[in-house]
């Protein structure tokens, strides 16, 4: 028996993560028996820490998992709270910290407890995607304000104030280092930032998931301004836990109470074997250096050799473990170009589109994410097939 399905919500109408769907082809062309290199997925080639490691394994072997509560385990937010008065030199009460099921699920709490529908939150032009993504399945209206070299690829208050000259601005979000760019803010430039926000009252949000891999300049907490400042970060870039899906928020004392009680609803908890294992990685700090200099490696070898076979126009790459490059030379479309580059060089790649609507057929992401020898094939391969070849 058939017959037509009922009508799907609006909600659902979000762009596709082309990120995820090169990521989906690649697959299928690994099964048929091809090599392919993978550079479109920002995933560490490294597992977890040992420490890590071995934590979940006694859990496993000795422990029961279950619930925990909403905000997570207090032993892991109490060393999170720890983190911050070593890395960032602030004072943050283990209260205001709580665990989240990656730090997608840092998003979707922000955005419900800060913002009714209608409200109009401002992101940056190229970012990452799932931001706006989130924002439009949850009636909120993302103002996606272009940024460029002028500004070193960074939102400015002057951006902000002629945003809000079209209507209310009710929050800012800024990642930084930034991804798909990997440029970083300045620590005067952030704090002009938060201060500007504050003075408005608009929320400030500040993803910080890519502190800890920074190779020019010095990262800066926004907390370090503002205790009024939302800060969401993960375990799955710096920490290599990307499948954990484990990651952290700190909260205004105002969201602390709101945030936990939808986190109730939607998720109930963190999985608690992650949060084991989130809490012991913070203690491996030799090992997770060890992995950066691996990514300090691949970045160097990338902008030496990149521009040899015509990638010429590279973003600054402060932090991250992004190449943004401008591919506009090779192809008008960078979607036809990273898929020709799929299936012809074997290097998977992403798309501009995905991070950038209006200026992303001129742009493709390169992550270095991966091995040493990985990026040395990559460059090879890719050489051989534009022709580029020594």
């Amino acid at each position: 028996m058939s017959g037509h399905s009922p009508a799907i919500s609006r909600r659902s109408e979000v762009a596709p993560f082309l990120a995820m769907d090169v990521l989906s082809e690649a697959a299928k062309l690994e099964a048929a028996g091809r090599t392919i290199i993978h550079m479109e997925v920002g995933q560490p080639a490294a597992p977890a820490p040992q420490e890590a490691l071995a934590a979940a394994r006694s859990a496993l072997e000795h422990g029961r998992l279950g619930y925990t509560e909403a905000r997570g385990h207090l032993s892991l937010r109490q060393k999170l709270s720890a983190h911050y008065r070593t890395a960032y030199g602030v004072d943050v009460p283990a209260e205001r910290f709580m665990a989240t099921t990656g730090s997608s699920a840092g998003f979707n709490l922000t955005f419900l407890a800060a913002f009714d529908p209608g409200d109009r939150i401002v992101l940056t032009s190229p970012g990452y995607p799932a931001y706006r993504n989130i924002l439009k399945a949850l009636g909120l209206v993302p103002v996606e304000i272009d940024v460029g070299p002028e500004t070193r690829w960074r939102l400015t208050p002057d951006h902000i104030a002629r945003a809000q000259k079209d209507g209310p601005v009710r929050g800012v979000l800024v990642a930084s280092p930034a991804n798909p760019t990997g440029t970083m803010m300045s620590a005067e430039a952030l704090a002009e930032l938060v201060d500007y926000c504050d003075a408005e009252r608009i929320w400030f949000i500040s993803d910080e998931i890519y502190h800890g891999l920074v190779y020019e300049g010095q990262q800066a907490c926004a907390l370090e301004t503002s205790d009024q400042a939302i800060i969401i970060n993960s375990f799955s870039k710096y920490y290599c836990m990307t499948g954990w899906r484990i990651g952290w928020m700190v909260l205004p004392e105002a969201l602390m109470r709101p945030v936990e009680r939808i986190a109730q609803s939607l998720y109930i908890s963190p999985p608690e074997l992650s949060q084991i294992a989130a809490s012991a990685a913070l203690e491996a700090r030799d090992e997770l250096e060890a992995v950066k200099a691996g990514y300090a490696r691949n970045r160097e070898l990338l902008l030496r050799e990149l521009p040899k076979i015509g990638f010429d126009k590279l973003l600054p790459v402060d932090g991250a473990f992004y190449i943004y490059a401008d591919t506009s030379s090779f192809s008008p479309d960078s979607l036809e170009f990273t898929r020709a580059m799929l299936h012809e060089a074997g290097v998977a790649a992403t798309p501009g589109a995905d991070f950038d609507v209006a200026r992303g057929a001129s742009y493709t992401r390169l992550s270095f994410a991966g091995s040493y020898s990985d990026m040395q094939r990559a460059v090879d391969s890719l050489g051989s097939w534009l022709g580029r070849s020594d």
